[in-house]
């Protein structure tokens, strides 16, 4: 919603405020933007003119939605702006209570957690139907612009955090009520859109991950990485160490440093790691295709620091790769825009339907999971009417067209070692044994015209990443849902169905270990049924 539309309907609904009054309602109801690594201010906030005019009631002519009857708390919201918001709501048909009562389907709350209006009821003593909806202010704001009412996702619902009871006099058990749910320590059971509220603290645990991983510390790395997914999934930003009360996967260290980002502004141990040698010098060589973590070790206890040392060095032995990784290297390491990828879909469909007619060819990863930028462009190629010979033949056919057309700049193509039999592999990070093949491709700027006017003179194409990968048709579902992540999505989603269910799951299959059968699926769909999950649309998979 525009602070236009707002400064509007003010004025015309609060005359009597007058206009600093609404703008400086306004201004401090706009949410802070967060830097990463930085913290925003904090301080007293002044107190504003309250106002003492009672909203008057909706009249039945005036209600068009009956089946939501909202209540606006005013709790950390004010009254002057929550008289605004509950005008501004009947004057759009909506049916507002002056006073909480049973009638009360939805309660609309600004600044406040799940548990703060748990808590709220509690002192009014007033108990917490299950049916009751509790949401943020953004989704009212949101009905408001649409002129009715809009879909409750998970950004707009309050969320309770650790095992919380709306009774008085818990029992034992805290149950909240299901319209708040409480949070998942598995990422496939929350929802995480590209809407993080929490960058400042998960741009920091993801660079101490970084750092573990470049050292091999596995269990410091999953500990890092499960900090920030939760983190990222969390509709509100974490502004105290209240705030992180019953929030799975958070444990002493990691508290430490949420503790210390919150009072300081950063952490000392990210500062560190930014700062160390090793670190920059593993960050710099890893960011050239075809170098590990092998390669990036060896070079550095060679006192190799920089990349134009390296590639002048005359006693370094290059794989094929890695050659194509310094050829091309500014452009690979640049970010490909959905622009261009959209542009690649086109040029992979072409080809593969050259040879494969009734092929699917569907464009995977971060794109699918609705990423504006990216470093590589994979798909998934899949055919219902194609024989297993014509399947292991597609790529080699692609690949060889494309280097007739002078488009293929590199090919690493990996043939299938894939048994449908096989059981699930145990392990979360495991790759799969489908057919596939890294390139490198030539994309001409006469495909994206929206980059045109940012290429260097001269220049005509820009090379890009890109993985192919084949999949029988009836493992479509498994490979869809494996190569769409993210990472961490993936792997808690094998961690469930291993823990959970009893099951093993990877991105050929779901074997249940309990009654001894595959489980076959013909969508994702499928897959989170018979795991017995919510689905969880792939934008909603960024965690």
């Amino acid at each position: 919603m525009t602070s236009k539309f707002f400064m509007k309907e003010a004025a015309r609904l609060c005359p009597h405020l007058g206009d600093t009054t609404c703008c400086q309602s306004q201004k401090q109801q706009q949410p802070l933007a967060m830097e990463p690594l930085q913290l925003a201010p904090t301080g007293p906030r002044k107190k504003r003119t309250r106002l003492t005019d009672t909203p008057t009631a909706s009249t039945s002519e005036d209600i068009k939605f009956r089946d939501l009857v909202l209540f606006i708390l005013e709790k950390k919201m004010g009254t002057s702006r929550r008289a605004f918001l509950m005008e501004l709501a009947r004057r759009k048909g909506f049916r507002v209570e002056n006073e909480l009562s049973d009638s009360v389907t939805h309660i609309v709350a600004e600044n406040n957690s799940g548990s703060d209006v748990l808590e709220w009821l509690q002192v009014q003593k007033i108990k917490a139907s299950s049916q009751l909806e509790l949401l943020d202010v953004s989704w009212l704001i949101e009905c408001m612009g649409a002129g009715k009412p809009v879909e409750m996702t998970g950004k707009h619902q309050l969320v309770v955090k650790g095992d919380y009871s709306a009774s008085p006099n818990p029992s034992p058990q805290k149950t909240p009520p299901p319209a708040v749910k409480k949070i998942s320590q598995y990422a496939c059971q929350r929802r995480t859109t590209l809407n993080n509220n929490n960058h400042i603290f998960t741009d920091a645990f993801e660079i101490l991950a970084e750092n573990c991983e470049f050292r091999e510390n596995e269990g410091s790395y999953v500990t890092f990485m499960r900090a920030a997914s939760v983190l990222k999934s969390l509709p509100f930003t974490i502004i105290s160490m209240k705030d992180t009360e019953g929030i799975p996967c958070l444990g002493d260290k990691i508290k430490c440093i949420i503790e210390e980002i919150i009072e300081d502004g950063e952490s000392s141990e990210v500062k560190a790691v930014l700062n160390d040698e090793r670190y920059k010098s593993f960050k710099l060589f890893t960011s050239v295709f075809g170098v590990g973590l092998k390669t990036s070790e060896k070079w550095f206890r060679m006192g190799f620091r920089t990349l134009s040392k390296i590639r002048t060095d005359n006693t370094l032995k290059f794989t094929q790769m890695q050659k194509a990784g310094f050829l091309y290297y500014e452009d690979l390491v640049s970010c490909v825009t959905r622009a261009e990828a959209d542009a690649v879909n086109v040029l992979v469909k072409e080809a593969v339907r050259a040879f494969l007619p009734d092929a699917f060819v569907t464009m995977t990863g971060g794109f699918r999971r609705g990423k504006k930028v990216g470093h590589d462009v994979d798909f998934l190629i899949t055919s219902p009417g194609s024989t297993e010979e014509e399947e292991q033949q597609v790529l080699h056919k692609v690949t060889k067209l494309w280097e007739k057309e002078g488009l293929l700049l590199y090919c690493d193509l990996i043939e299938s070692t894939f048994e449908k039999f096989k059981l699930p592999s145990r392990k979360v990070d495991a790759l799969d044994h489908f057919q596939k093949c890294f390139l490198i491709l030539k994309l001409n700027h006469q495909r994206v015209d929206s980059c045109k006017s940012n290429q260097l003179q001269g220049k005509t194409w820009k090379a890009i990443r890109v993985d192919l990968v084949m999949c029988p048709y009836e493992c479509r579902a498994y490979a869809l849902l494996g190569w769409t992540g993210s990472r961490q999505f993936e792997r808690d989603l094998r961690r469930y169905a291993t823990h959970e269910r009893k099951m093993m799951l990877d991105n050929h299959a779901l074997y249940d270990k309990t009654k001894r059968i595959f489980l076959e699926a013909d969508s994702e769909e499928e897959i989170f049924a018979h795991l017995g999950l919510e689905y969880i649309e792939p934008w909603e998979r960024n965690a």
